[in-house]
C-alpha cells in the first residue's frame, strides 16, 4: 500500500512538474528545432548562392578570352553584362571581386584606363576586410594612377595600404616610383628593402641592378 501511495505521489508529483514546466519545454524545444532547420536552410542558401556565383564568374571568365584584344564585341558585351550580374546579385562574394579584377585587366589591355580605374575602386570598397584581392587591387591602382602621371598619389596610396604578402611587389613599386620622380635616396630604400624580404640579392638579380644603380643614393 505504501508503495501504491509512493507510485501515486510520483505521478501526481510528474503531472504537477508538467503542469508548471510542460509548455516551456515544448517552446524550447520547437526552438531548438527552428534554430537547426533554420540554420541548414540558411547553409543551403550560401552553398547555392557560392554555386551560381561560380558559374557566373567561369562564364564571365569564358567571355574575357573569347573577347581578348577587343576583337569580339558580342563577347566583351557578354563579358560586361555577366560582370554587373555579379556585382548586383552577388557583391559580396570574392567572385564578384575576382570578376572586377579581370574586367580591370581587360579594360587596360583595349587602352581603357579610367574604366579600369573604376573597376579596382569598385573591388577595394567591395569590402571592409583587407584581403589579398585587396591588396592586388591597390597594387594595380598604383600601377596605373603612375602612368597617368599621379606618382604621388600612387605613393601615397601604397605607403598607406596594408601589403601582407605582397610587401616585396610594393616596395619594388615604391623604388620605381620614387626613382621616376627623382628621388633616389627613397628609391634605394625601397629597392633595398624589398631585397630583404624577397629573399636576398641572388633570387632577385634585376631588382638589386635597380638598387645598385643607385648606390652612394642612400647617404
Amino acid at each position: 500500500m505504501a508503495e501504491l501511495r509512493t507510485e501515486e505521489e510520483q505521478v501526481q508529483a510528474l503531472k504537477d512538474w508538467w503542469k508548471e514546466n510542460g509548455k516551456a519545454l515544448v517552446v524550447g524545444v520547437a526552438a531548438a528545432v527552428a534554430i537547426v532547420l533554420g540554420w541548414k536552410a540558411w547553409q543551403s542558401n550560401q552553398e547555392q548562392k557560392a554555386a551560381n556565383a561560380s558559374a557566373l564568374y567561369q562564364n564571365l571568365t569564358e567571355a574575357v578570352q573569347l573577347s581578348a584584344g577587343g576583337v569580339n564585341d558580342s563577347q566583351y558585351a557578354t563579358a560586361v553584362h555577366l560582370n554587373e550580374q555579379l556585382r548586383s546579385d552577388y557583391a559580396d562574394t570574392a567572385y564578384a571581386r575576382y570578376g572586377a579584377l579581370m574586367m580591370a585587366a581587360m579594360a587596360v589591355g583595349n587602352g581603357e584606363v579610367e574604366r579600369a580605374l573604376q573597376e579596382l575602386d569598385w573591388t577595394l570598397g567591395a569590402t571592409d576586410e583587407v584581403d589579398n584581392i585587396v591588396r592586388v587591387a591597390t597594387l594595380r591602382k598604383a600601377m596605373l594612377l603612375s602612368q597617368q602621371g599621379n606618382a604621388d598619389t600612387a605613393i601615397s596610396l601604397l605607403e598607406n595600404a596594408d601589403a601582407g604578402t605582397y610587401e616585396v611587389q610594393y616596395q619594388e613599386l615604391l623604388g620605381d616610383l620614387h626613382a621616376n620622380n627623382g628621388r633616389p635616396a627613397e628609391a634605394f630604400a625601397a629597392y633595398d628593402r624589398a631585397l630583404q624580404l624577397g629573399g636576398g640579392e641572388q633570387l632577385r638579380p634585376l631588382l638589386k641592378m635597380k638598387r645598385d644603380d643607385l648606390a652612394g643614393a642612400e647617404s
